[in-house]
């Protein structure tokens, strides 16, 4: 296969050459945006060729080619390693366009693929040989929005996992000696726990009317008179006091 490659390179320099030598002393571009005819075949047909060879080399081989220590085949290689399992097996190679842009050449073969589409890009110098290559995947539309949900739900993901992350962190700030959650755990310790209330003082006895008082002087009075034997008027109970006496 690489004997292939190189083969393609050497016909396509050849046919370059000859080309060159065939229109010497005219110019390509015509015009503005306009490229000669013989040089747009030669550069589809150079673009297509190196598509098709590409996209039919086995794993092997793209190995291989990665080591051939060539800048253009290494590029290639790697640009076509990177995607070829994203597009599945080929179906169909499309029209290559053509783009001048002084005396360099852009050109774009479009290939439908399995799964994907894609567009292999070829960039080639003023004497018509490529100097680099890219693989760029056209993504479908449902490609595209499950992508797009893809990375809503990663960011959000993220978003969340951060969060999470940053609570966990503020809540170790009341072990760290200084910070001012500590300081205000610390200060809750220390409030003294507010006092008991004071019972409620016991009610007072209730007074004694001072009619009663009176009856019971006059009573306790008679009761001594008649035990002495004499007339109540004779004394005078200054108080009265409860004898507590324990019973038989």
């Amino acid at each position: 296969m690489n004997q292939r490659l190189k083969k393609a390179s050497s016909v396509c320099a050849a046919l370059a050459c000859a080309v060159s030598l065939t229109v010497s002393g005219t110019s390509f571009v015509m015009a503005a945006g306009e490229i000669d005819d013989a040089v747009k075949d030669q550069i589809v047909m150079t673009a297509e060729g190196l598509t098709d060879t590409i996209i039919t080399l086995s794993e092997d081989e793209i190995e291989s080619y990665l080591e051939s220590g060539d800048e253009f085949t290494e590029n290639a290689m790697n640009a076509w390693n990177d995607v070829r399992e994203d597009l599945g097996e080929h179906k169909e190679t499309g029209e290559t366009e053509v783009e001048a842009s002084g005396d360099e050449y852009t050109a774009t073969v479009p290939v439908e693929f399995e799964k994907e589409d894609a567009e292999f890009v070829y960039e080639f110098d003023e004497t018509m040989m490529p100097v680099s290559v890219s693989v760029n995947i056209q993504y479908s539309l449902a490609t595209s929005l499950k992508n797009a949900a893809l990375n809503t739900v990663m960011g959000l993901g993220t978003v969340f996992v951060v969060l999470a992350v940053l609570i966990f962190l503020i809540s170790l700030f009341k072990y760290i000696p200084g910070s001012p959650a500590a300081k205000k755990k610390e200060e809750s310790k220390a409030a003294p726990a507010p006092a008991a209330a004071a019972p409620a003082p016991a009610p007072a006895p209730a007074a004694v009317p001072a009619a009663d008082d009176k009856e019971l002087i006059a009573v306790i009075a008679a009761a001594i008179a008649a035990a002495e034997g004499t007339s109540p008027d004779g004394f005078v109970v200054r108080s009265i006091r409860k004898i507590n006496r324990k019973r038989r």
